[in-house]
């Protein structure tokens, strides 16, 4: 399984094929967000599994821990390899979602959604974070979920590092914000380059609209993945 996951940000899901047709029959990693799994739902999962595509469900599920065991059980019983849930949900919410994804009948990987990229420290202030950074609190959500028992976080690269030396090296760090270094930077603010994620020792990486946007995105896949794996 490819360790690069393409997200499917696009406008509907004809879109969606129309992206993946060009890469001819080729098996790729792909992100399915809230947007498409609530457009098109499990036929959209169904659709891309029989067609040899590995795919993380980043849903970010956050509720009472009872709701959330009950989603996760659900999900779970789709052909996934990752699903997010958030670890502000907290310590029993994130074991109910093991215990939820237990009963499912994929098992795929939960990774605790840390602070989202987007996330500045402006907003952290805003939030009443007042006297945290950034950087302490994604490890300490890091380490609650670690101690929960979940399979990894996702987080920005620059945390990737001081996660890892909190928790083990065994625990998945996916860091999405991925960009070249001429990329426009959207609306991430905490961002890096593969090779950046790659030496900060993330474990799996998330693009989006660099390549989907791109003229040529086979070409530029391609180009993100040979910086990714040099």
């Amino acid at each position: 399984m490819e360790t690069l996951f393409v997200a499917l940000d696009f406008d509907s899901t004809e879109e969606c094929f129309d992206f993946l047709n060009q890469f001819k029959g080729q098996s790729i990693s792909v992100k399915i967000g809230m947007a498409e799994y609530f457009r098109s739902g499990a036929d959209m999962i169904e659709n891309l599994a029989q067609r040899g595509h590995h795919i993380f469900l980043d849903l970010k599920c956050h509720d009472i821990p009872n709701t959330v065991e009950l989603a996760v059980e659900q999900l779970s019983n789709l052909p996934i390899k990752y699903l997010t849930v958030h670890a502000l949900g907290g310590m029993t919410m994130l074991k109910a979602a093991i215990n939820g994804r237990n009963k499912g009948r994929f098992h795929p990987k939960i990774l605790a959604v840390t602070q989202l990229t987007s996330t500045s420290e402006d907003m952290l202030q805003q939030l009443g974070f007042k006297e945290v950074s950034m950087t302490d609190s994604t490890i300490q959500l890091a380490k609650m979920a670690y101690d929960a028992g979940v399979d990894g976080v996702v987080a920005s690269v620059h945390e990737v590092e001081a996660i890892k030396q909190a928790t083990d090296d065994s625990f998945i760090v996916l860091t999405p914000g991925i960009r070249m270094e001429q990329s426009i930077h959207d609306d991430q603010h905490r961002i890096a380059t593969p090779k950046q994620a790659k030496v900060h020792q993330s474990d799996l990486i998330v693009v989006g609209r660099p390549i989907i946007k791109a003229k040529e995105p086979v070409e530029m896949y391609r180009k993100y993945l040979k910086d990714w794996r040099d």
